[in-house]
């Protein structure tokens, strides 16, 4: 998933940060071979962030340049979802700064590096409201399993196997290593903390069937579970002197392009 926030606003860019990657095709009854130790991990987790949360990742993803070369970009990434239907995402990183804001009525998108921004009228829940963004905005999130009102349910969505590798120390945390490969080529390693809540520090996801199997990598901390921002969290007030981008040219021109693109798409 990438948060294409200044490829929005400015009818050309790309940004990275919250699905994973292809999207998934239903398997049929009986075709998952996860391990019982990664499926209580997920249903932990699953637990635990179906709450109001708020994080911070530090992501390192791929992308392709204008001569073929596949390149790494890193963003600093600080998440507040207040569901059924919050969110607000601050992005800054090697190409600039973003922001997107979702108070359950209205997106923003704004490129904060050349004070522009785009805004759509939308509605529904967090899960809704990320698949109307993909198909409208051209965003996708490679995090966004994480924001959805059934997380554990969003994560394994197209999932064939999974297992346990074994158990880690993050910044001197116990976490459990996890293995996961999904329908289109593409394997999920998920490190989750070794107790009840099972919170999320570390994913990689690697696509196999590119070329260059490129991969995305996100570093999480600061978890805050319960988390209960106020509606002006989610609100956007535009800065002084920035440009309103018109959202119907950039449609119409198709999907945002720009510095950095990253393969797949919103997965689940």
């Amino acid at each position: 998933m990438r948060w294409h926030c200044r490829g929005v606003v400015a009818g050309m860019v790309a940004y990275g940060a919250v699905s994973l990657a292809f999207a998934a095709e239903p398997l049929p009854p009986g075709a998952l071979a996860i391990s019982n130790e990664a499926s209580t991990a997920i249903q932990q987790m699953g637990k635990t962030l179906a709450n109001d949360v708020s994080f911070k990742a530090r992501t390192l993803r791929v992308y392709e340049d204008s001569s073929g070369d596949f390149l790494h970009i890193a963003h600093t990434v600080t998440v507040i979802a207040r569901k059924p239907d919050h969110l607000v995402v601050n992005i800054t990183g090697d190409d600039g700064a973003s922001k997107l804001l979702y108070d359950g009525k209205e997106v923003s998108a704004v490129d904060e590096t050349d004070n522009k921004y785009a805004q759509v009228a939308m509605s529904g829940d967090l899960d809704h409201a990320m698949d109307e963004m993909s198909d409208r905005l051209h965003m996708d999130f490679p995090l966004a399993d994480f924001l959805t009102g059934d997380p554990a349910k969003s994560f394994l969505s197209g999932v064939t196997s999974g297992k346990e590798v074994g158990t880690v120390k993050i910044d001197g945390t116990p976490c459990r290593h996890l293995y996961f490969t999904q329908s289109g080529g593409t394997e999920l390693e998920l490190w989750v903390e070794n107790n009840d809540r099972a919170l999320p520090r570390r994913l990689v996801v690697t696509y196999r069937a590119l070329p260059g199997q490129p991969n995305f990598i996100a570093e999480l901390s600061d978890w805050n579970i319960g988390a209960k921002a106020p509606d002006t969290a989610f609100q956007f007030q535009p800065s002084p002197g920035a440009t309103k981008v018109d959202l119907a040219r950039i449609q119409g021109n198709g999907a945002a392009t720009g510095n950095a693109t990253t393969p797949g798409g919103k997965g689940q």
